[in-house]
């Protein structure tokens, strides 16, 4: 049983150890991506995109609902942002930081990094209050979106830019290693999606400090779980961004809204 696992440093390439440990276990957890700095300029930004939808009302970017809820005081707040890349400069320089080609040699020859598809770069706010709406997530795949699209599963590694430093009790990602490796049955029934949000006994509380950096395999059982702190305690922001192969497939303006996101209440 994998508990305490080993944090890399990433350089200009990805070594044989980290390949071999992602390709076993699906997921790599490298330290001190961004600094501190980078870290509060990126909230700054967040905080920016979300007083202007606020003030737009703005409910969809690019056919994917925005999740709203309420900070401790009330007062009301983005909690989940799709496209946010598109929506400010700082994090428009983020995802054009050339480390993430070095990310792609984990994905193959024909991986990108996927800044306008699917959701785009995803910013994260949760809050463990008593007005909130977004406190956790329940056990899910990333690879599911293929099958709601028909599609085969195209390989999708999901790259996470941690901004808060955690304690497991704070919450937070739990994996199952070598779920990726798992056949098409267990994708689709090992939990049940969204509505599982229980500890299990194999599961991994991946613990970050603020700046570092995780790619988890699409195909890896996870989940996100609620904070046993609560209030400004248990505030978490990360940011998500996928790599994925597979056919160009561009999200703009006019995109509509897919089939599983109409039902996104069922995942907070």
């Amino acid at each position: 049983m994998l508990k305490n696992y080993t944090r890399f440093v990433l350089g200009q390439t990805i070594s044989n150890e980290q390949r071999r440990f992602f390709n076993e276990y699906g997921f790599i957890h490298f330290k001190n991506f961004i600094s501190q700095d980078t870290v509060n300029s990126i909230i700054r930004a967040s905080e920016e995109v979300q007083q202007r939808w606020l003030a737009e009302d703005v409910k969809k970017v690019n056919g994917v609902p925005i999740k709203f809820g309420k900070d401790v005081d009330g007062s009301p707040i983005v909690q989940r942002f799709a496209f946010i890349n598109q929506q400010h400069p700082v994090l428009e320089a983020l995802a054009a930081d050339p480390r993430f080609h070095t990310l792609l040699q984990l994905a193959g020859s024909e991986a990108r990094l996927g800044t306008d598809e699917k959701d785009g770069m995803v910013f994260n706010h949760y809050i463990n209050a008593s007005n909130s709406s977004f406190t956790k997530m329940g056990w899910h795949t990333d690879g599911l979106r293929d099958v709601f699209h028909g599609t085969r599963l195209n390989p999708m590694l999901n790259v996470g830019i941690h901004l808060n430093t955690l304690k497991p009790e704070n919450g937070g990602l739990r994996i199952l290693p070598g779920t990726h490796q798992q056949n098409l049955y267990q994708l689709l029934f090992k939990k049940r999606y969204f509505l599982d949000n229980d500890a299990d006994d194999n599961e991994v509380a991946i613990a970050p400090e603020a700046g570092d950096l995780t790619i988890h395999d699409g195909r890896l059982w996870h989940r996100v779980a609620q904070s046993l702190v609560s209030g400004p305690e248990s505030r978490r922001r990360v940011i998500y961004i996928p790599i994925i192969g597979g056919k160009y497939a561009p999200k703009h303006a006019e995109s509509p809204t897919a089939f599983y996101q109409r039902f996104a209440g069922i995942v907070g």
